[in-house]
């Protein structure tokens, strides 16, 4: 019998109190709780919002809390003598209106090669071997409002088969190559600092950050 009746633990001043569960009972609702826990994570897993706000209670009372995890972005450089592709996004709702450079995100399952590999063919309609890109700068792009960060990784490429052209006219509204040296005014502000930094040489830079470059 789980718990003990009422009248055997009524002390003498009227008071009630109520006896903790015996260890089978503690054990059950132990595991309910944790079930419950795993439950929710898993539903605000797509939810980053909620995921970001839930953060630290996922981490309390753990004495090993799980490695920080970041979204990464790939981004596809290609230029012409001196002129850059960049594409006009469109329907996107994030930065509608501004050029960018070709680019998409990082999907599970995938190394970061195979997926610019991915998104070069999904967004330019262009073939890439893996072997034929080259690293060129990765930019650590912190956003003060949300707290959250990305890693933000460019790649040029030595050779490609096909000629760039909108393949997924749901999210840009067109390509133009630009001359390095008059880059479009609403640009995307990582991707010009990106874009400035592969120029002198440098591998790598933040922002957003308070130390940013």
């Amino acid at each position: 019998m789980p718990f003990a009746s009422a009248s055997a633990l009524r002390p003498r001043d009227g008071t009630l109190s109520v006896p903790a569960p015996t260890k089978p009972a503690l054990r059950l609702a132990t595991e309910a709780h944790g079930l419950q826990r795993s439950r929710l994570w898993e539903a605000a897993s797509s939810l980053p919002a909620l995921s970001a706000l839930l953060r630290p209670l996922r981490h309390a009372g753990t004495e090993n809390p799980l490695p920080y995890r970041s979204v990464i972005g790939l981004h596809l450089v290609l230029v012409q003598e001196d002129r850059v592709l960049l594409g006009l996004r469109a329907g996107t709702a994030w930065c509608d209106g501004w050029w960018h450079i070709p680019a998409g995100h990082l999907e599970e399952g995938e190394s970061f090669l195979e997926g610019m590999v991915r998104e070069a063919r999904e967004e330019l309609g262009i073939a890439l071997a893996e072997e034929d890109l080259v690293l060129a700068h990765t930019v650590h792009d912190h956003n003060p409002k949300t707290r959250e960060s990305r890693l933000q990784i460019f790649f040029t490429a030595t050779q490609y088969a096909g000629r760039p052209y909108v393949a997924e006219p749901d999210k840009c509204a067109e390509l133009r190559w630009w001359s390095l040296s008059a880059l479009p005014g609403k640009l995307v502000r990582y991707t010009r600092q990106a874009l400035v930094c592969i120029q002198r040489g440098q591998s790598a830079s933040t922002v957003g950050w308070p130390d940013a470059c």
